[in-house]
């Protein structure tokens, strides 16, 4: 179904506001893309652009806590899987701060923006990794809980944004089952390794929930980005959805969920759960978690040691420029 034709702006004349916000009004009301080159509204790019750019922070930040186990994962097929991982983490940032480019950011300011302190990423992320089986708790949880978010995100209104999406997505998809595998694994073999794993569930369960955001009533860009169709469904569906997916999962595997009041409710269909630590999360996402100032001081060193690469290659595209030219 294609959007309302409207009458195109005078080639003689300014382009009329309300005309191009009639068409990109109808462009979203049928459900089809905005594209980079389509006008779109300053509050709708804004959006976007903090979006993307707290997406494209979170799969950069988020290889930290992984990464620290690549030299003692315990095996060479372990080192291998986690060494793929994290490399497919850096991709997805490396998409979206592409997709974020297509709207007119920087991405060097970007990530100032983050190191500075003025851009946010997940609060997942500001949680250490303690023992070898948050390896397999943050596959199995944290990306199960990021196929919740971002599957509906391939169908989101902008196009390069959902486009990157799908490959992000399949890519996720992947990640949980190899997080699922090796728990698995650890679950079949000594106490001990039952023991970690169950140590990672209870310390992971609830920081995974947190990953939807605060609730809806309380979350002050939902309701215009589900609007605009940047997202398809709030973010207390979302973690609903999540917590369905979850509790059987953990059943198979053999862990308890650390929320004594989880139960299935036969009249909504969905599992209830407990209250959820909302002063935790404002708490850790405004800078005060066990690991932020450690994930910050890390992407600061990395950008700063790097800028002579940055520099050359800079330079160097510059004289090729010039030599085709």
């Amino acid at each position: 179904m294609s959007a309302p034709a409207l009458e195109r702006p005078r080639a003689d004349g300014p382009p009329d506001p309300a005309a191009l916000q009639e068409r990109f009004d109808a462009t979203i009301a049928a459900g089809q893309r905005i594209e980079p080159r389509d006008w779109m509204p300053g509050g709708y790019r804004k959006t976007l652009i903090r979006q993307i750019a707290q997406h494209a922070h979170s799969e950069i930040i988020g290889m930290q806590p992984e990464g620290d186990w690549l030299l003692a994962a315990p095996s060479l097929r372990r080192k291998a899987i986690l060494l793929a991982k994290v490399q497919d983490e850096a991709g997805h940032g490396m998409y979206l701060y592409a997709a974020a480019e297509t709207l007119g950011a920087d991405r060097a300011d970007l990530t100032d923006k983050l190191i500075e302190g003025r851009q946010k990423y997940s609060s997942i992320f500001n949680y250490p990794t303690l023992n070898y089986a948050d390896v397999g708790v943050i596959g199995w949880l944290v990306d199960g809980a990021a196929i919740c978010n971002q599957v509906p995100l391939c169908r989101s209104s902008y196009g390069p944004y959902a486009r990157a999406m799908i490959r992000i997505c399949k890519e996720e998809s992947f990640h949980q089952r190899q997080g699922y595998e090796l728990l698995m694994t650890m679950m079949r073999g000594t106490p001990e390794q039952r023991a970690m794993v169950q140590d990672a569930v209870d310390r992971w369960w609830w920081p995974s929930l947190m990953m939807f955001g605060p609730p809806d009533e309380d979350s002050p860009n939902s309701a215009q980005s589900m609007a605009w169709g940047i997202k398809r469904h709030g973010n207390d569906e979302l973690r609903q959805r999540y917590v369905d997916m979850s509790v059987p999962q953990a059943a198979f595997l053999g862990v308890t969920l650390p929320d004594p009041e989880i139960a299935w409710d036969a009249e909504t269909g969905h599992y209830r759960f407990g209250r959820i630590d909302w002063a935790e999360f404002k708490r850790v996402i405004s800078g005060d978690g066990p690991a932020n100032a450690e994930r910050i001081a890390r992407r600061r060193a990395a950008r700063d040691d790097n800028a002579w690469v940055v520099e050359a290659a800079t330079s160097y595209a510059q004289k090729q420029a010039e030599a085709a030219a």
